[in-house]
């Protein structure tokens, strides 16, 4: 919505426009039919949403539900709502396990933090401080906006749990489905292809449309 807007939004949590949701759909719709063993989403919203509504047309019939595990560092630093999450969340006896496609919900996956720029119009923006450069900080690669994240700094950390927490489930014939954001998404296709800093710096990722990759024989390529 806030795109609609012609706002920055970052980690700003708003939601899908109606075109938005249609999107989502349609993109459900073309890959109805592909296997999805787990899914991985951002902590926002807009790509939850994304995500739902995507499954929501996929003719596997299983149900997602999202998954809340214990924190890595224990419960000390956690509020009381959020330990009753894990443990009242968990799915008992066999029944229930057999027919959920699992949800993981990680921020790292989050769209590229905008800093000072988030609520702030972008035309108004370009009028301040002139088009070149907030189009330095929109698309350069290592430049970030004034308190906010470049490329280069959303790829620290997309691509440890690129590697952490997805390829070894694909490298055991896992098929996962992600749904992140544009800068998020755009660090992981440049280093799934291999592109150069420059080379991404061109590269456009759709909203709503899908993007499928295979993983055979430790190389990824692109299923047009």
């Amino acid at each position: 919505m806030w795109n609609a807007a012609k706002l920055f939004t970052g980690w700003v949590d708003v939601p899908l426009t109606d075109k938005g949701i249609q999107e989502a759909i349609n993109g459900g719709k073309e890959i109805s039919k592909l296997p999805i063993d787990e899914v991985h989403v951002s902590t926002l919203i807009r790509a939850q949403m994304t995500a739902m509504l995507a499954l929501s047309q996929h003719s596997g019939g299983k149900t997602p539900v999202f998954q809340y595990s214990a924190p890595e560092n224990g419960f000390d630093n956690v509020s009381e709502n959020e330990a009753k999450m894990v443990e009242w969340s968990q799915i008992q006896g066999d029944t229930g396990q057999e027919n959920i496609l699992p949800v993981y919900v990680s921020w790292q996956l989050n769209e590229r933090m905008y800093g000072d720029l988030q609520g702030l119009n972008k035309d108004a923006t370009r009028e301040k401080y002139g088009d070149e450069q907030v189009h330095i900080w929109r698309r350069s690669y290592d430049v970030p906006p004034p308190n906010g994240e470049s490329l280069e700094l959303t790829a620290d950390r997309t691509l440890p749990y690129l590697k952490s927490s997805i390829i070894p489930k694909m490298e055991d014939g896992k098929n996962i489905f992600i749904v992140a954001h544009g800068n998020s998404l755009r660090s992981i296709i440049m280093d799934l292809e291999g592109l150069s800093r420059e080379q991404v710096l061109s590269l456009e990722v759709p909203t709503g449309v899908p993007i499928i990759y295979k993983f055979e024989d430790s190389k990824w390529s692109r299923i047009e």
